[in-house]
């Protein structure tokens, strides 16, 4: 046992933070894709062709939020209680998001004006921008220490929320998800002066990205506890995300589009495993130490855990197969001349 804490208690805590390190590699271009449509689209064909490219498999992606959320209901229910109505607020801002952000896909393809499509698409535009942003907001001020009784009831203040850390973590979120999507959109598209369009704005973007991590690197050092309580994981994880970087710039740069998105899907995920990292052996960090709130004291009892693992070997290769076999069907390159300018 670590600190205390039981082995199926372990594996559930490692599988929630794979289930996010999941979501933002895989959503994480599909917002980013959302947000490119307003950034580098010149016209309404190319942002259809942009959104056809996600288009089939942007709800699979937000499985793995779903997933992850019910994983933590059903494993930790301690801390799904004081995480979620803690952070009310921010969660609901965040679904909201998801929401117009999820509707839009529909009603701009069905949009019988060119207004209509408009708005529908700035609607994706403002849902994949906000929703990143709201949800590494919570992660960013969670992190820090919150108000917490010994019941986990958080009283959470406005600067508890709002500050520097999470902040910059919020707008380092979305800068790495559009990243991830303008590579993800060069791997998609089969039109050459786009793709030009979208490498170009990620070689600015990559120098933007470097100046958030190191501002990030140093909030994390001097408000939170990770690089003195586990400063060797916490080191190596910091420098591998800055590597990562570098590798996707390198290969965003030279052309070899599949290198370059799967680098900046690991700088994601990077950042997703420092925060896990700098969490444990908690689930919640409170600002009286004997609030805190543990892995071991968070769980749900034995009998539930393993019902949930069993549950968990049957659904989860489903599901992964499904999303696996989703992906290969919709694995040929979109086409300018496939996308129609017409409105119905």
């Amino acid at each position: 046992m670590i600190d205390g804490i039981q082995p199926l208690q372990l594996l559930w805590f490692l599988l929630i933070a794979l289930l996010f390190i999941i979501f933002f590699f895989t959503e994480g271009f599909d917002y980013g894709v959302g947000m490119a449509t307003r950034l580098i689209a010149r016209n309404d064909r190319e942002r259809r062709l942009m959104v056809r490219t996600i288009g089939p498999i942007w709800d699979a992606n937000e499985v793995w939020l779903i997933t992850a959320g019910g994983a933590m209901f059903a494993s930790f229910s301690a801390w799904y209680a004081s995480l979620f109505s803690g952070y009310y607020i921010l969660l609901f801002l965040t679904l909201f998001s998801l929401i117009i952000r999820g509707v839009s896909f529909e009603f701009s393809s069905h949009a019988e004006s060119r207004k209509g499509f408009n708005f529908w698409n700035w609607a994706l535009f403002f849902g994949s921008l906000l929703a990143p942003f709201f949800l590494c907001m919570m992660f960013g001020s969670l992190i820090q220490g919150v108000p917490m009784d010994a019941q986990g009831n958080m009283s959470l203040g406005f600067w508890n929320i709002v500050n520097w850390l999470s902040i910059v973590t919020a707008v380092a979120g979305v800068l790495l998800c559009l990243i991830h999507g303008l590579n993800f959109l060069r791997l998609r598209i089969d039109d050459p002066e786009l793709s030009r369009h979208a490498q170009s704005l990620n070689n600015k973007l990559y120098i933007i990205a470097y100046i958030g991590e190191v501002v990030f690197a140093l909030l994390v050092i001097f408000q939170t506890d990770f690089f003195e309580k586990r400063p060797i994981s916490s080191i190596c994880i910091t420098i591998a995300i800055v590597v990562f970087t570098i590798l996707s710039q390198i290969f965003n740069h030279s052309d070899h589009q599949a290198w370059a998105f799967i680098f900046s899907g690991l700088t994601l995920a990077g950042v997703v495993t420092l925060l896990f990292n700098g969490l444990f052996p908690n689930v919640l960090i409170a600002q009286n130490p004997a609030h805190t709130i543990s892995i071991a004291k968070a769980a749900n009892g034995a009998l539930t855990l393993q019902v949930m693992t069993i549950v968990a070997c049957i659904l989860l290769p489903i599901a992964l197969a499904y999303i696996i076999w989703t992906y290969y069907i919709f694995r040929h390159r979109v086409k300018l001349d496939d996308i129609s300018d017409s409105f119905m």
